[in-house]
């Protein structure tokens, strides 16, 4: 008689994605952002004015071409290349741990490891956004048809006062939550593990986004600061940029080396 062989199922493996970190850890790597704005603050706060004069200038065009009805879109669009934009904050925070020294210019010239790479993913996210902004433009003519836009002094009224405005904001943000929950799973720690690791586009994407998802709690703390801050900047007329930006680009460098370390790559 043939005997079975007894199957011994496998052990479970370590889950080499999971920090022990809690959601309070999250205002920890914003309070070492403020720190790394205070040294040399100067540096960080041109570079925020960069951003300021970049977005004012893009607004501006928005406006001059008459393509008002994408000017919430890209806002939203704004935090998925966001990442890419902060880079040389990445930079001066990753040379103030080193003990190296910081100018502006090492912060806008910045050399990432992976070479192009990083060129390769921030196309990738700037596609994102340009998907993000041509479905809300869909969702726009779905609900309301080919009408031209009314403006932005009549589209509150349209949006809140009518059931046709609730639907349409009901499904915009269903799937604006959508891209915005893929855009920061991958672009969380894949732009910082560029500048820092020879690694390609796909792979740091990948490895952001198990690391997002297996530190869930803190990352969804993480999101929801950048958030507010976010839409504080905006509440100001966008010059909240100035210091915002900065503040969230060095405490991104933290998040990322507290969660991302060697061990995960």
């Amino acid at each position: 008689m043939t005997m079975i062989p007894t199957v011994v199922p496998p052990l479970p493996t370590k889950n080499r994605w999971h920090r022990f970190l809690a959601p309070a850890d999250a205002f920890t790597w914003l309070a070492k952002g403020w720190q790394d704005l205070t040294v040399q603050p100067m540096t960080s706060l041109c570079y925020g004015l960069l951003i300021f004069l970049a977005s004012l200038a893009i607004v501006g065009g928005i406006f001059r071409l008459g393509w008002d009805y994408i000017l919430f879109p890209a806002f939203a669009g704004f935090m998925v290349v966001g990442p890419v934009l902060a880079i040389g904050l990445y930079e001066k925070s990753r040379r103030l741990a080193a003990g190296l020294p910081v100018s502006l210019a090492s912060m806008i010239f910045v050399r990432p490891r992976c070479g192009g790479q990083i060129l390769f993913a921030g196309i990738l996210l700037c596609l994102l956004m340009i998907t993000w902004m041509r479905a809300a433009v869909i969702i726009y003519a779905l609900f309301f048809g080919l009408v031209p836009f009314p403006g932005l002094e009549h589209i509150a009224s349209m949006l809140f006062t009518t059931p046709v405005g609730w639907a349409t904001l009901i499904v915009g943000n269903a799937i604006g939550g959508l891209f915005a929950a893929f855009s920061f799973t991958i672009s969380a720690f894949s732009i910082p593990m560029m500048l820092e690791r020879r690694v390609d586009a796909f792979t740091a994407m990948g490895t952001s986004t198990a690391l997002v998802w297996n530190n869930l709690p803190v990352m969804l703390t993480w999101g929801a600061i950048v958030l507010a801050l976010f839409l504080l900047s905006l509440v100001t007329g966008m010059v909240g940029l100035i210091i915002v930006f900065p503040v969230l680009g060095h405490g991104t460098w933290h998040a990322y080396r507290a969660v991302a370390d060697e061990a995960a790559i």
